[in-house]
């Protein structure tokens, strides 16, 4: 079929000549190229690194007093082993469907953790409360009780109660965290709760999860589709 235009096409642009030229392109040639022109001189590093610098001085100095689940996040950052823990249930737990994954999970987690190392290192007593929660928490599941303490007690009141209630617990605690992190379970519920935010000037960047198979059953469904 012949094509027959008006007026002769326009010439070819540089931009459109370099995604011609760009095409099947060498993937480790195309990152080297990527790379190359991201690079920016030092003096446009260090003007950078000194705004950064400012903003984080201005956001601490000016921001509310630590407490609460600021005060928890400090003690337990990602630069301890009990952080990561803590974020690792925090992001797989909520999308866990069955109960028994859930409790090995939540077992495997809490009782290899060194939850007594952060015990009286904050100021704040929800922090304090909350470790004596995660070291309770962490003694019932591994079923050792050595002590004869209050602690022994509200362990054996806690034993008492089963998996279900540490269960129910730790997944209450969970979607707090998780609310720090995750804007939402869903697109529309996330630019829902930004909303708020936007309207004062906030912008976001969403990204979906796309791994999240939760199951044996939905596994199964991908690997045939």
């Amino acid at each position: 079929m012949n094509l027959v235009f008006d007026a002769p096409p326009p010439l070819e642009t540089g931009l459109r000549a370099a995604i011609e030229n760009a095409n099947r392109r060498d993937e480790a040639a195309a990152d080297a190229l990527i790379l190359a022109a991201a690079t920016l001189p030092p003096d446009a590093n260090q003007r950078i690194e000194a705004t950064a610098h400012r903003f984080v001085a201005q956001v601490r100095e000016k921001g509310p007093a630590r407490g609460g689940i600021d005060a928890f996040l400090h003690e337990y950052r990602l630069a301890t082993p009990e952080g990561v823990a803590l974020m690792c249930l925090a992001e797989a737990l909520l999308r866990i469907p069955d109960s028994d994954t859930i409790d090995r999970l939540i077992r495997d987690k809490i009782t290899t953790a060194d939850w007594q190392s952060h015990l009286g290192q904050s100021s704040s007593t929800f922090v304090n409360a909350s470790t004596w929660a995660l070291m309770l928490t962490g003694r019932m599941l591994r079923e050792d009780t050595g002590e004869h303490d209050l602690g022994q007690a509200l362990h054996r009141f806690v034993a008492r109660s089963g998996e279900p209630v540490v269960r129910q617990a730790v997944l209450t605690a969970m979607r707090i965290l998780g609310r720090q992190f995750v804007m939402g379970r869903t697109i529309d519920e996330a630019l829902h709760r930004a909303a708020a935010a936007e309207q004062q000037g906030y912008r976001h960047s969403y990204d979906m999860l796309g791994e999240a198979a939760r199951a044996a059953a939905d596994a199964a469904r991908y690997h045939a589709a």
